[in-house]
């Protein structure tokens, strides 16, 4: 064979090599031959070791087909040839380069479902997913939070004491149903607001949309507790608000992923964390004090989980903080005219504090629901404290929070 000096200068570059062996080409050569040039950058050379006869003509054709480069070919004695292939700038290619130890700042969309460092083919769809910058996505504490989620996870049969339920006076009853009714209504809406941008969410920023996918079945378990309790003794229906209904479907019209975790998780569901709290204090059976202390601890994570998120976003956008008082204030304005918590609410948590209908206790549940609006105005001023915002904002923004709690 001619001597060829660019093979001489890949032979000397030591290039990685595969042993074919007797495999030709179309009968298992090729199984070692594309997973070893994914593992070269662009441009570099691959070695194969080859005693097979039909390999010369072969692999030529196909380093044509595939776009590499035949470099040559030379005998590397025992009827062994040594062939040098040239890596291609239009194989596959890396999401991220391994040695990069963070994820990428803006993940490319064509990548699509493609795990995070793996080797991706060209000429696949550009995909959907608009969600794809790591500092309005994915805040640092999300993988531990992760992990604690699936550590927590409980059962809604088996973990809450159903047969310890006893039967109240008819006006506590209706009240546990009104409570445990409207409960489930608010959490219908944390299930679903999430689900609307798991889609969106790039897959280099798994981790994001694993945990919702958690915070998504915990409210599927809180949903199924709360409906179990309302109806396990058979209590009239609950009555669902027009305000509650407004306030809720004002959280499905948020598009942007940022202003919706400020909404649902730092406002709604961290005013949510005081009303489950209530719940537990006042709980007329062990049953229902139980459901809530664990529905308590899940929220916790989701609220945990929307601090770190909204928090990250501003430390990289301060242009952000503006955006979520106007969210604030546009969500508000679907609500004007509303003068405060809906009626059925507001008895349901007053006979539930008070433990029946008897007149004093009833003036001690309507004290209790006082306290507890105090409690949540100055809780979500402590979150959004916490989250960035001066103390007149979080007085400004926890004014504007909805009646309705969530």
């Amino acid at each position: 064979m001619a001597a060829n000096p660019e093979l001489e200068r890949a032979s000397a570059a030591g290039a990685i090599a595969v042993d074919g062996g007797d495999l030709p080409l179309g009968g298992g050569l090729l199984a070692l031959i594309r997973p070893a040039l994914t593992l070269l950058e662009p441009d570099g050379v691959l070695a194969i070791l080859s005693r097979s006869k039909s390999v010369d003509a072969d692999l030529a054709s196909w380093c044509r087909a595939e776009r590499h480069e035949l470099l040559g070919a030379e005998a590397a004695g025992d009827g062994t040839t040594r062939y040098l292939v040239r890596r291609g700038r239009f194989g596959a290619r890396r999401t991220q380069d391994a040695a990069d130890a963070g994820l990428p700042k803006r993940a490319d969309a064509a990548t699509g479902f493609a795990p995070f460092g793996s080797v991706v083919e060209p000429g696949g769809p550009v995909y959907p997913f608009d969600l794809v910058e790591r500092d309005r996505v994915l805040p640092p504490e999300v993988t531990e939070l992760y992990e604690q989620a699936v550590a927590a996870q409980w059962n809604a049969a088996r973990d809450i004491p159903w047969s310890k339920v006893p039967r109240l006076e008819p006006a506590l009853e209706l009240a546990v149903s009104q409570v445990m009714s409207f409960l489930a209504e608010n959490e219908l809406s944390a299930l679903y607001v999430p689900s609307r941008f798991i889609s969106r969410i790039h897959p280099s920023y798994v981790a994001v949309a694993m945990f919702l996918a958690t915070q998504m079945q915990d409210e599927s378990r809180h949903i199924d507790v709360f409906l179990r309790r309302a109806r396990a003794t058979g209590s009239p229906p609950a009555i669902s608000s027009a305000t509650t209904s407004q306030s809720l479907y004002s959280l499905l019209q948020i598009d942007d992923f940022t202003e919706s975790s400020f909404l649902l998780s730092v406002l709604g569901e961290g005013t949510f964390l005081d009303l489950l709290a209530f719940v537990e204090r006042f709980a007329p059976d062990e049953a229902t004090a139980e459901l809530a202390r664990r529905a308590r601890i899940d929220e916790a994570r989701h609220v945990h989980f929307g601090l770190a998120h909204v928090r990250h976003a501003l430390s990289h956008d301060e242009t952000l903080y503006p955006r979520l008082e106007a969210a604030v204030r546009s969500r508000a304005a679907t609500l004007a005219g509303i003068g405060g918590v809906p009626a059925p609410v507001q008895d349901g948590l007053t006979i539930y504090a008070a433990g029946g209908s008897d007149p004093t206790r009833v003036a001690r549940g309507h004290d209790a629901f006082r306290e507890l609006l105090v409690t949540m105005h100055e809780g979500r001023i402590r979150r959004l404290r916490s989250a960035g915002f001066t103390d007149e904002q979080a007085a400004k923004i926890s004014d504007l929070h909805t009646p309705n709690f969530m």
